[in-house]
C-alpha cells in the first residue's frame, strides 16, 4: 500500500509541477502575444500538448487561468506596491496600471468572454479586487492625497478606462492623462446629491 500511495504522490507532484509551469509560461507568452499558440506553451513548458489540454482543455480555460492567478497576486501585492513607491498615490497608480496589464490578457479570450466560466472567474476575483482598491484608497486618504469617502467599487469603475486604452506608447500616454483626470476629481470630497 505504501508504495502505491508514494506512486500516487509521485504523480501528483508531477501534475502540480507541469501545471504551474504551463501557466508560468502561459503568463509570459501571452503577455507579450495575445494569440500566443496553446502548442508554443506546451513546447516552451516542456510537457506535451496532451498534458496542457489534461490540465486545461481549452485555450479559453488556460486563459482565464493566468488571468486569474494574476488577479490574486496583484491583490496579494497591495503592500509591497505601496512599500515600494515613495507615495501611496504613486502605488496607486502603479497598481492600476498593473491591474490594466491583466485584464489585457483577457480581451485576447473574444467570444469565450460570455461564457459561464468566464463570467465565475470575473465574479471571483470582483471582491478581492475592490478590497485591494479599497485598501489603497484608506493609503491615499491617510497621506492626503485623495479625500474621504469614495467607494472603491466607483473608483475602480472609474479606472476602467485603463483596459479599453490601445496598446503601445499613445495608450499608455493617454492612459496616463486620464489618470489625471480621475485622480483630479478623487482628490475632492465625495458630495450627497439626491438624484442626477
Amino acid at each position: 500500500m505504501a508504495r502505491a500511495s508514494t506512486g500516487y504522490e509521485t504523480q501528483r507532484a508531477v501534475a502540480t509541477r507541469n501545471r504551474a509551469a504551463i501557466l508560468a509560461v502561459a503568463q509570459e507568452l501571452l503577455e507579450a502575444d495575445p494569440a500566443a499558440s496553446t502548442n508554443e506553451i506546451a513546447k516552451r513548458a516542456g510537457v506535451g500538448a496532451g498534458t496542457l489540454y489534461r490540465h486545461f482543455p481549452s485555450r479559453a480555460e488556460l486563459i482565464l487561468a493566468v488571468y486569474q492567478g494574476d488577479v490574486e497576486r496583484l491583490v496579494g501585492s497591495v503592500d509591497d506596491v505601496l512599500a515600494a513607491h515613495s507615495s501611496a498615490l504613486a502605488a496607486f497608480v502603479a497598481w492600476f496600471e498593473q491591474l490594466a496589464a491583466y485584464v489585457r490578457v483577457k480581451h485576447g479570450l473574444g467570444e469565450a468572454l460570455h461564457t459561464a466560466a468566464a463570467q465565475d472567474v470575473i465574479d471571483a476575483t470582483y471582491a478581492p479586487v475592490t478590497a485591494a482598491v479599497g485598501r489603497l484608497l484608506d493609503a491615499c486618504v491617510a497621506e492626503g492625497s485623495v479625500a474621504p469617502g469614495h467607494d472603491p467599487a466607483d473608483v475602480l469603475l472609474l479606472m476602467g478606462f485603463l483596459w479599453r486604452v490601445a496598446p503601445g506608447d499613445a495608450g499608455v500616454a493617454q492612459g496616463r492623462r486620464l489618470t489625471a483626470v480621475v485622480l483630479d476629481g478623487i482628490r475632492t470630497p465625495v458630495r450627497k446629491r439626491s438624484g442626477v
